[in-house]
């Protein structure tokens, strides 16, 4: 088994903890509950015929993202930056963290789950914007942590992503 640190990146009360907890144990908890410091999970995904043990790190919300210790990213194979579709400013905010987090770890996978899918009629952030980062060669996921729309997948894409830049780096 391969095992990955995958550290959460976000503003605050954009739905980290509430991915992480759908994900993991599929539950999900309309109370919200600030993560003070990190969260550790961890869970067993099969990637074609590997299994890989994601070590997840569910970081407390940053709006103020150069309070980011990028010593809590140390040794990421890669990192989930999660936006909440209805605040716009929660967009600007994991353009911050993705800058933070490639000046800190270098360039490994990530993906962009914009999460509150189920609220999709209060979004504030339009396909125009996702579309440009889709351009720039970001995976963008949509998701709803309440209704576990696309949760597994936005991991499964992150875990694929980090095993093909392993598979990548051994053949070098």
């Amino acid at each position: 088994m391969i095992q990955k640190k995958v550290c959460l990146l976000g503003g605050f009360g954009v739905g980290k903890t509430s991915l992480v907890g759908q994900f993991v144990h599929s539950i999900f908890s309309d109370k919200y509950l600030t993560t003070i410091g990190v969260k550790i999970d961890k869970k067993s995904v099969a990637v074609d015929r590997t299994q890989v043990e994601l070590v997840i790190w569910d970081i407390y919300g940053h709006d103020d993202f150069q309070k980011l210790r990028s010593s809590y990213l140390r040794g990421a194979g890669g990192y989930l930056l999660v936006a909440d579709g209805t605040r716009r400013a929660t967009l600007d905010t994991v353009d911050d963290l993705r800058r933070l987090a490639e000046d800190a770890i270098g360039r490994v996978p990530f993906v962009l789950a914009v999460n509150k899918a189920d609220l999709r009629e209060r979004w504030q952030i339009d396909a125009a914007a996702l579309e440009e980062r889709r351009r720039a060669s970001w995976h963008v996921v949509e998701t709803s942590a309440k209704t576990g729309d696309m949760v597994e997948g936005a991991f499964a894409t992150l875990a694929r992503d980090m095993l093909t830049v392993t598979s990548k780096n051994r053949h070098d």
